[in-house]
Parts: C-alpha cells; structure tokens; sequence
C-alpha cells in the first residue's frame, strides 16, 4: 500500500505544461489525503482558469493511479494565492488574471483578422511580423486560434517551449529573434484537438497576454481566428488593440465576410488600418502571365466600401507554402509584401 510520502515523490514526476516544472517544486501540491485504497489530491494552480487545468489532473490521476494498492484517485482543484505566485516568480496580481503583464512593455498591439477562414489570416501575420523584424522592431506573434494554430508551423521547425523566467514563462524565439506564443507550444502533441468551449478560449488567451513575460517589444501580431465571437470579441475588448489589418481573397463571399469583421472593429472603435487581398493571382513561371484563379478581384471595392485603405495584392506562391510547412517562413524573400508593408507603414502607430 502506497503512503502519503510515496505518492508525493511520484507526483515529483509530473511537470506543469507551461512552467516545466514539476506540481511539488512549484508547491502546487497543496494536500495528499489517504482513506484506505483512495486518494485525494488537492492541487493549488496558478489559475483556476488554467486552460490546461484538466491534462494536469489526467496525469496526476494517471501517476498517482499506478502506484500500488491504489484504487481510485481523486483531483481537486484550488488557486494559488498571491503570495504563492511570487513565490514562483509569477509576481502577485489582484484583481485580473495577467500576472507578468505589469513587467512588460508592448508599444502596439495589430490584430490580423478576416471573420472568413482559409483566407490566409497566419500567413498575413507572418509576414507582417517578418516584415516588420527585418525593420530592426522587436516583433512577438500571439496565436489567438485556439482551436486552429498554426504559427508555431510556419516558424517553429523543431519545436519550442516556454522559459521560466523571475516575470514569468517566456515565449519562444524564432531564428530572427520574433516571440512566439500559441497553445501548440504548450501541448503534449502538435495534433492533439482542443475542444473547449468559448470561455477557456477566452481565458487562454488572456492569459497568453497576461501571464507571459513578453518583454520589451515594438508590436504584437494577433493571429485571430475566423468568426466575430468569443476569441476576437476577448481580444479587442480585453488587449489594448492599437488597430485591426483586415485579410480577404477574391471571392466574393469573403468580401461579404470581411464587411462584417469591419462592423465588429468598428463597433468596438477599433482603427482600421488597411485591407489586404491573399491568393489574388498565380504569376506562371514559364511565361510571367497572371492568373486570376478565384475570379477577379474585389479587394478594391471592399475597402472603399468598409472605409479602409487598400494596401495590396499576395499572389499564390507554391514557394512560400513550401517554406510555412517546414517552419522556414523567415526565409522568404523579400517580394510583394515588402511594398505592402510600405504602405500599411503610413497607416500603422509609431513604436
């Protein structure tokens, strides 16, 4: 029959996704009961709304369950107080969920959003984010497609994982020196689903801006999901958006999509600061002839008719997906989206 002091040393064994480091060091352990073959583990996490709340209890239930003469194994779920976030270098932080937000100091917050998805919402992000690092700014991205991420993708070829830090976790670099953050980098398996409802993706999100130390950066790129719900209303109501880069692609129906994602940005008096069209044409490499192979563009229209500048055309380019599949996107070339960059230039804060 296990005891308590067992079952603490094999809780030694399980790691927080996010900190890496394992529940009794972080003093998340906060009491191990023992009635006769069952066992209740109360652990105090560094939020309640830990979106990774319920992998941290599977394994504690896993690691405690396989220890011998256990039979059933019982979680139960508490908040460290602030003493004990200081404690572990989170910092205290009443009153809000962000715990390292206090510590960092972003210029500009650009959220990169369409309302449609497959209009190429992360290359757009990418790109801008590249961009904007070869200007010499300091450039982070925030993945806020929950469900969908696909940053880590187009940067991250080897994997990543967040550094402790005294202010908190830290995103990730990329070889040029962009922060990521997205849930991909905090999950067992890249493929592994997260089916969560519209609050934790709420809360994941705050606390990818909150709770990590970003540090000192000119701007933020928000990768933000399709749709006018749950994710984009958290971030342009919860972050201090600084203006909104709007993605579309010939097609019709995404024109009309993009209108909505408009009204909801204006709606919530958020800037626009131009209107980009993805996939507008496939330049054929043996003669140089432009195709139009969603039809001919709207782009134009649909920024006259939300108000918004038109900043420029992406071509179809079997190049810059080879590079997004191997995590090689900072190899691009410099090429249409440089000219773009220019223009959105006039339009985007000053760091």
């Amino acid at each position: 029959m296990a005891t308590v002091d067992q079952i603490r040393t094999a809780l030694e064994g399980v790691m927080d996704p996010e900190l890496h480091r394992n529940l009794v060091e972080l003093g998340m352990v906060r009491d191990i009961a023992l009635d006769g073959a069952a066992v209740t583990v109360t652990l105090a996490l560094t939020t309640i709304a830990c979106p990774l709340k319920d992998q941290i209890a599977a394994d504690v239930k896993n690691t405690v369950g396989a220890l011998a003469g256990i039979d059933s194994v019982q979680v139960e779920l508490t908040e460290m107080t602030a003493e004990e976030k200081q404690r572990i270098g989170l910092g205290a932080a009443p009153e809000r969920i962000g715990t390292a937000e206090a510590n960092n100091n972003i210029r500009h917050v650009i959220a990169v959003m369409s309302g449609k998805g497959g209009v190429g919402k992360s290359l757009v992000s990418g790109l801008l984010a590249l961009a904007l690092r070869r200007q010499g700014h300091q450039v982070g991205i925030l993945d806020a497609d929950i469900t969908g991420p696909s940053i880590p993708k187009m940067f991250l070829p080897d994997g990543a994982h967040l550094e402790p830090s005294p202010s908190g976790p830290t995103p990730p670099q990329t070889r040029t020196g962009i922060r990521v953050m997205s849930i991909n980098l905090i999950l067992e398996k890249e493929d592994t689903a997260v089916i969560w409802r519209g609050p934790l993706i709420s809360g994941a999100i705050k606390q990818f801006w909150g709770d990590l130390y970003w540090g000192e950066l000119d701007y933020l790129i928000i990768d933000l999901p399709p749709g006018t719900s749950d994710a984009s209303l958290t971030v342009m109501q919860s972050l201090p958006i600084s203006g909104v880069v709007l993605v579309t692609s010939p097609q019709g129906l995404a024109g009309m999509v993009v209108r909505k994602a408009a009204s909801m940005a204006r709606q919530l008096e958020k800037p626009i600061l131009g209107l980009i069209e993805n996939m507008s044409y496939f330049e054929c490499p043996d003669t140089g002839k432009r195709h139009d192979i969603f039809g001919p563009s709207h782009a134009e229209q649909t920024a006259r008719d939300i108000g918004a500048p038109f900043l420029g055309r992406l071509p179809i380019d079997p190049e810059i997906a080879k590079l997004c599949d191997t995590g090689r996107l900072e190899q691009y070339p410099p090429g249409p989206f440089e000219s773009i960059i220019s223009e959105l230039a006039v339009h985007l804060p000053k760091p």
